[in-house]
């Protein structure tokens, strides 16, 4: 999905790297390396930055690999740690050789911002508990998700004494069918319940958003 995005938008997909290799070049087809010739290929190495979404146990070395050959990441793996790598990225190379997100809806990321807004107003409603719930489809890896996690943290780092850890915020994981992603929030009293819900329709909208952020970056 993310290579008919990119095409789509004029890009050129100079290599693609997957498990399940196509292992030969026939007429029409574009070849699929595996990962063991790709990273070394010459074609990954003309691309002008690699995306990235694979799993929490490849995520990681995958980038590093990228990395030994120049090319920048945008990276939508999840479960994994992230930060530290980024902390490094900063430490190590002249420009920002990673773009990370938990996820790269642009409605989602709309709603972190809505999350941070709610968050704050809640600061003097004590009477208030957040909870997050977020649902997905069987394959998803990681529990919770990468995005209740970016949830909490904002909740977190409002700095409401009774939650400064993520772990102080109840976050229930469902997995079920092929959920593309739903993620809720809430913060309930004895009085009501205030909720703000994101439903994605399909995954088109994360590759989408993953291709606008490695065109921020080439720019």
């Amino acid at each position: 999905m993310i290579e008919e995005v990119a095409l789509q938008r004029g890009h050129e997909i100079v290599c693609v790297i997957d498990k399940t290799p196509s292992g030969s070049l026939l007429e029409g087809e574009r070849m699929v390396y595996s990962p063991e010739d790709g990273f070394e290929s010459e074609a990954f190495r003309s691309a002008d930055v690699a995306i990235e979404f694979t799993t929490p146990a490849t995520a990681e070395g995958n980038i590093r690999k990228a990395w030994a050959q120049g090319v920048p990441v945008v990276s939508g793996s999840t479960g994994w740690d992230a930060a530290a790598l980024m902390d490094e990225d900063r430490r190590t190379h002249d420009k920002q050789m990673l773009v990370w997100s938990s996820n790269y809806s642009v409605g989602v990321n709309i709603f972190f911002e809505l999350n941070k807004l709610l968050a704050q107003k809640m600061k003097d409603q004590p009477q208030y508990t957040p909870s997050i719930k977020e649902i997905h489809h069987i394959h998803k890896l990681d529990k919770p998700s990468g995005t209740a996690k970016t949830l909490a943290e904002q909740i977190r780092d409002t700095e409401i004494p009774k939650y400064r850890n993520i772990e102080d915020i109840e976050i229930e994981s469902i997995r079920e069918g092929e959920v593309p992603g739903t993620h809720e929030v809430k913060w309930d009293s004895e009085e009501d319940t205030l909720v703000i819900t994101h439903i994605a329709k399909g995954r088109r909208g994360f590759a989408l958003g993953a291709v606008l952020a490695a065109e921020k970056y080439i720019q």
